[in-house]
């Protein structure tokens, strides 16, 4: 049985939900064996380097919120929102994934463990038109901040109020450089609970550049 860390105390998380991210880690590893969920040279710390990376996520957006988790794969973080939420007894996670193997794992993965979640089986361009609000948008190791902009501007123009959690490496200052010719946003960067560093970066008041 593994614990969640100091940091996350305040999510007062109950035995139960505990039990269903065991529950989902013994899942993944067993999926794991036949399909690329994650990198292979991570499955031997799946609780520390993918579950308390998640719960990070939640732990900055706590509460019952409608969530787009793009790009899911392997469930980190949108399986694991999913979960939190059952405690907070309300709110959702649309999880959008284009590969049909990794949705039938994460459609598994809800069944088995309560999640508030569902699975859209489509390409991540076509997520606005399937998910027609979202309150916050979550997506790790998916793509440029540029592109990630770009997929949730959709969303941003029908909630002002919309905020993303990405999680980024240690190269994410040129990404936010790189951002800022385009777009316009607040930006809060947290420092990772697992990864000395990276960040989760949580923007804000996204708008295009005009001109």
């Amino acid at each position: 049985m593994n614990q969640l860390p100091r940091e996350f105390a305040s999510l007062n998380v109950s035995r139960e939900t505990e039990d269903r991210l065991n529950a989902f880690v013994a899942l993944f590893q067993k999926w794991a064996k036949t399909i690329n969920l994650v990198a292979p040279s991570t499955l031997a710390e799946v609780w520390n380097r993918h579950i308390i990376d998640s719960v990070q996520i939640y732990a900055l957006c706590p509460g019952p919120r409608i969530w787009a988790d793009l790009g899911s794969g392997g469930g980190f973080p949108g399986i694991v929102t999913g979960i939190l939420l059952v405690g907070a007894g309300d709110g959702w996670v649309h999880l959008v994934e284009s590969n049909n193997k990794k949705a039938a794992f994460l459609r598994t993965a809800i069944l088995e463990t309560g999640a508030r979640a569902s699975v859209h089986a489509i390409r991540i361009e076509e997520a606005p038109t399937a998910i027609a609000h979202c309150d916050a948008i979550s997506a790790r190791a998916l793509a440029d901040l540029d592109l990630l902009l770009d997929f949730g501007l959709p969303w941003a123009e029908r909630n002002p109020d919309l905020k993303f959690f990405l999680h980024k490496g240690r190269d994410y200052q040129r990404e936010v450089e790189k951002a800022h010719g385009r777009w316009r946003f607040d930006l809060v960067k947290h420092a990772s609970v697992v990864e000395p560093d990276s960040v989760v970066l949580e923007l804000s008041k996204l708008s295009r550049k005009r001109g």
